[in-house]
């Protein structure tokens, strides 16, 4: 009678460590899910972002007007590997490729807003 007693205490014992095996795997879930999340809106936006600007950089040309990240617009005179020369009028400006934002169109002009024209009256 005493070994049966302690039969049923050790399979209890083994049966619950089953079950705690499952209850610690099921609590990555949610760990896995945030982390997924956290993929799908953090890091793969960033990584198409960086894949568009790899892209342009690339497709950059001689007379093109840019814009740097430092906020100046020119049009580039010269281009090599690592840095661009871009003429921002009387001036030549050699600056890193990487520092260019955006090509910009310079036949777009920015139309006048409506509440301006109205303020002046």
């Amino acid at each position: 009678m005493l070994w049966t007693t302690a039969a049923y205490a050790m399979g209890a014992g083994q049966q619950a460590g089953a079950e705690g095996g499952a209850a610690a795997l099921t609590s990555f879930v949610p760990l896995i899910l945030m982390f997924a999340i956290f993929y799908f809106l953090l890091i793969r936006p960033q990584q198409k972002r960086a894949k568009e600007h790899k892209a342009m950089l690339d497709a950059l040309g001689k007379g093109e007007h840019v814009l740097t990240a430092g906020g100046l617009y020119g049009r580039i005179v010269d281009i090599d590997a690592d840095t661009v020369t871009l003429d921002l009028g009387e001036t030549k400006v050699k600056i890193g490729r990487g520092f260019i934002t955006g090509v910009v169109d310079p036949s777009k002009k920015a139309a006048p807003k409506k509440s301006d024209a109205k303020d002046s009256k």
